[in-house]
C-alpha cells in the first residue's frame, strides 16, 4: 500500500531528457528541483503527457491552493523548466531559488535564446526581489509567495537590484541552507550549495548551473544524500571536488545517489584531445572517492542507447559505462523498471535506511490507475510517488501500447527474478 511508504524522500519523475526531482521533507514542506513538463515537449521520442497537473494534484494544500515550499532552477536550460508559469499560475510558490545568470542573461539585448518559461521564473524571481526589499523597506518579514533566494556570484551583482538584498536571501557556493519558505528544517534538511562560482557568471549557461548535495535526515538519524550537479561538465563538477576537499569538507561531497550531470553526458568525464574523446579519470576516481555504501546514479533522461553516435546529445552510452564501473546499479529513469511502461525512482529515508523503493513504487502505480488519481491524504512521498507513476502510465498509454501500468510493471520486475514472487531487498545506502 502507497500508505507503508516513508514520510520522506525524492522522486525522480520519468520525464524524456530532461530534470524533474521532487523531494518530499515532510508532509507539507515539498521542493521541486527543474521541472520537464511532457505536455509541452516537441521531441518526437517524447509523447505529450501533462507532468504539472500530476504534480499539483500531489502537493500539499494551504487555503485551497496547492502549495509548494521551494522551486529551484537550475539553469535556464528548456529540459529544466518547461511548464514553470502553467505551474506558478497553478500553485502558490513560497520560495524561489535562483541564480544571478538569469539576470545576466534576461537584460542581453536582442537574446532569443530563453525560453518563455525562463522568462517567466525570470519575471517572477524579479518580482519577487521587489517584494522582499519593499517588506523590509516596512520593517516587515517577506511573505510565503513573494520570498526568494538568489544562488551565486556576480561580478555584475551591483548592476542588479537582488545586489540590495539583505545577506539571508543570498547563499553561494560553502554556504548550508536549512530553512524552506520561512520553516526551520535544520536536523531533517540541508542542502550544501557547490556552485555556481563566481569565476563562471559568464560563462556557458550550463557551467552555471546550482549544484548542491542535499542530505535528507530522518528522525532516527538515517541520512540519505544526494548530488544534484545540474549540466555541469567536467571542469566546473573538478572545482567543486578540488575546492570542497582542501577546505576539509569531505562529507558534502558523499553520496548515495548521484543525480548524472547533464543527463548522463559524456562531456563529464571525456574532453576532446586530437578528435577523439579522451577520458579523464580524475573525476571518476572522485565520484568513486566520495560514494557511500551501495550507492546508486540515476539518468535523467530517455533511453541510453547501445552505442554513441557522433554529435548526438546526451544521453552517452560511454558515460553511462563509466559510471557502471564505480557504482553497482545505475538507473535510467525512462528504463525503471521498463522502457515500455517507465515508473519513478523514489529514493526514501526512514529508521531502515535509505534506498530506492521497488515494490512500493509498484504499488503507487496501482493507486494510480484504480484511482484515477494520486491520493490527497496520506504521506506527501506516496501521494507524489503515485502522481509520478501515473505519469509513467500516460507515457505509455500515449505510446498506445495495451499491456501497461501495475501488471506490466509487475511483470518486469517477475522478470527480472527469474519468475519469482520473493522481492529482493531494497538497494541500501550507507549502512
Amino acid at each position: 500500500m502507497t500508505e507503508d511508504l516513508p514520510n520522506m524522500g525524492v522522486v525522480f519523475w520519468p520525464v524524456g531528457t530532461g530534470d524533474s526531482t521532487t523531494i518530499v521533507v515532510s508532509e507539507d514542506v515539498v521542493v521541486q528541483v527543474d521541472l520537464h513538463d511532457m505536455a509541452k515537449a516537441d521531441d518526437d521520442d517524447n509523447p505529450e503527457v501533462p507532468v504539472v497537473d500530476r504534480l499539483v494534484e500531489a502537493l500539499p494544500t494551504v487555503g485551497d491552493r496547492p502549495y509548494l515550499a521551494v522551486f529551484v532552477l537550475t539553469h535556464a536550460d528548456k529540459d529544466h523548466c518547461l511548464g514553470f508559469a502553467d505551474l506558478l499560475n497553478k500553485v502558490d510558490i513560497g520560495e524561489l531559488w535562483a541564480t544571478p545568470r538569469l539576470w545576466r542573461e534576461y537584460e542581453q539585448a536582442a537574446d532569443e535564446k530563453l525560453c518563455e518559461d525562463a522568462k517567466a521564473f525570470q519575471d517572477e524571481a524579479e518580482r519577487r526581489v521587489k517584494a522582499v526589499k519593499k517588506a523590509i523597506e516596512e520593517g516587515k518579514e517577506p511573505v510565503s509567495g513573494d520570498r526568494v533566494i538568489v544562488i551565486g556570484y556576480d561580478t555584475d551583482h551591483d548592476k542588479h537590484a537582488y545586489d540590495e538584498l539583505p545577506e539571508q536571501y543570498k547563499s553561494g557556493p560553502g554556504k548550508s541552507i536549512t530553512t524552506l519558505d520561512g520553516q526551520s528544517c535544520e536536523g531533517r534538511f540541508e542542502a550544501f550549495i557547490h556552485a555556481p562560482f563566481a569565476a563562471d557568471c559568464a560563462a556557458e549557461r550550463n557551467d552555471t548551473s546550482v549544484a548542491m548535495q542535499v542530505a535528507l535526515t530522518e528522525t532516527d538519524g538515517e541520512t540519505g544524500k544526494i548530488l544534484l550537479f545540474g549540466d555541469l561538465a567536467h571542469e566546473t563538477i573538478m572545482k567543486i571536488f578540488t575546492y570542497s576537499e582542501k577546505h576539509k569538507r569531505n562529507h558534502y561531497l558523499e553520496w548515495d545517489v548521484l543525480l548524472a550531470p547533464h543527463h548522463c553526458s559524456k562531456k563529464v568525464m571525456f574532453l576532446p584531445q586530437d578528435g577523439k574523446d579522451v577520458l579523464q579519470q580524475d573525476i571518476m576516481d572522485a565520484f568513486a572517492r566520495h560514494s557511500r555504501h551501495g550507492a546508486i546514479v540515476v539518468s535523467s533522461s530517455g533511453v541510453i542507447p547501445s552505442s554513441d553516435e557522433p554529435g548526438k546529445n546526451p544521453p552517452h552510452r560511454k558515460a553511462a559505462d563509466e559510471y557502471e564501473e564505480i557504482v553497482d546499479e545505475l538507473i535510467c529513469t525512462m528504463e525503471w523498471p521498463d522502457a515500455g511502461a517507465p515508473t519513478p525512482v523514489v529514493f526514501a529515508v526512514d529508521a531502515d535506511g535509505a534506498r530506492v523503493l521497488r515494490e512500493a513504487t509498484v504499488a503507487s502505480a496501482r493507486t494510480a490507475v484504480t484511482e484515477g488519481k494520486a491520493f490527497r491524504r496520506g504521506r506527501r512521498l506516496a501521494v507524489i510517488t503515485s502522481a509520478a507513476t501515473a505519469v509513467g502510465c500516460d507515457i505509455a498509454k500515449a505510446r498506445g501500447q495495451t499491456s501497461r501500468g501495475p501488471d506490466r510493471i509487475r511483470a518486469a520486475i517477475a522478470a527480472d527474478r527469474g519468475a519469482s514472487d520473493v522481492a529482493p531487498p531494497p538497494v541500501g545506502f550507507g549502512r
